[in-house]
């Protein structure tokens, strides 16, 4: 039983990490890709994280795995934000979806 489980939170794992992937390739904009691949890959440890947890049980690798994660949950959102601050820092503009009113704003040569 709990070996299932544990495959089941490395599919989820891997699910996630193809998300991020996908997220990086589509989006159009250094704010975006970084959301989408600290979101997915963040999630996608901590799934790992969990079914190492399962697989090992209550031992002292669980203890242990249990403070990395906690130390991973709180570092990679916080490393999304130092890259995204320098982004912006750097005069990085996000992206904007032009709507077609503003398109007939513009001066026509």
């Amino acid at each position: 039983m709990i070996e299932g489980i544990v495959y089941l939170f490395l599919l989820l794992a891997a699910i996630f990490n193809l998300m991020g992937l996908v997220g990086i390739l589509l989006f159009p904009d250094p704010y975006t890709r970084l959301q989408a691949s600290s979101t997915c890959s963040t999630t996608a440890v901590i799934s790992v994280f969990i079914a190492v947890m399962l697989e090992a049980g209550f031992s002292a690798i669980t203890g242990k795995v249990l403070v990395i994660t906690l130390f991973f949950f709180i570092s990679s959102p916080v490393g999304a934000h130092i890259i995204a601050r320098y982004a912006w820092n750097m005069g990085i503009v996000p992206w904007r979806k032009l709507r077609k009113s503003s398109l007939e704003d513009l001066p026509h040569d």
